[in-house]
């Protein structure tokens, strides 16, 4: 199968692993249905587990009123959230998956030849990021700075559909829990234990958070990873961060 970053993606039935799609969502009734939309779009889909953290809008029954998708409820905390979906998993393979990022259409075959490697427990795809339908500010174009990031960190972060095999998972005891950072976490881990790749194939993530506080939402992604690594505690950083999720 070719894709648009002209490379090819195995299409083989007979190998092809189960993949879990697990997505944390709190509040989030706008864009909700066309991002279940967009995951039923995607080509070998095991199963989708929608986690919800507590929401007071009317997210839970969309996703109640979507038969493929299903919904559990977990204590608020993407780390919570996100190992409480992985512990409902059937697949052997563990998708990670923000309401507001986009897969492309085969992203289960670039997890397929990725994981074809034994020694590869764990990727991730290269981010575009856009901004929503009608948004369109000056600074826009710099959205794609935080791209730049994807190509070239060895430690993917959440907003890069971490996936992930679901025994390493497992035996990691999942994503640390901590209000902040536990994607980084968790990627360190998994790079000590085996190969973490990213895949030259985008998902696509809506810059709804930057282009509401560019200035801010720059400096946490570029400074917040950095004091993280110094050892700075995650609640500490949390602090400053405002609202996680």
């Amino acid at each position: 199968m070719k894709t648009a970053a002209g490379r090819t993606a195995t299409s083989s039935n007979a190998a092809r692993p189960r993949v879990s799609v697990v997505m944390p969502v709190l509040n989030e009734e706008r864009r909700i249905v066309r991002a279940l939309d967009s995951v039923f779009a995607v080509a070998s889909v095991h199963e989708v587990i929608v986690v919800d953290g507590g929401s007071t809008d009317a997210t839970a029954d969309l996703v109640r009123a979507r038969s493929r998708a299903t919904l559990i409820c977990a204590e608020r905390g993407r780390a919570r959230q996100m190992n409480a979906g992985a512990g409902a998993a059937g697949g052997d393979v563990l998708l990670f998956l923000h309401a507001d990022v986009t897969l492309p259409s085969d992203a289960v075959s670039w997890v397929e030849s990725a994981l074809r490697d034994p020694a590869i427990v764990a990727g991730a795809f290269r981010t575009w990021t856009v901004a929503d339908d009608g948004e369109a500010p000056i600074w826009a174009p710099l959205l794609h700075l935080a791209d730049l990031r994807s190509r070239y960190t060895g430690l993917p972060y959440g907003d890069q559909a971490l996936f992930v095999r679901a025994a390493v998972f497992q035996r990691l005891g999942g994503f640390p829990d901590q209000p902040l950072m536990e994607d980084l976490e968790l990627s360190r881990r998994l790079r000590a234990v085996g190969s973490v790749v990213t895949v030259p194939a985008s998902v696509r993530v809506s810059g709804r958070r930057f282009l509401a506080r560019p200035v801010y939402d720059t400096f946490l992604v570029n400074v917040f990873p950095l004091l993280y690594r110094m050892g700075i505690p995650p609640r500490v950083l949390a602090n400053f961060y405002g609202n996680t999720r």
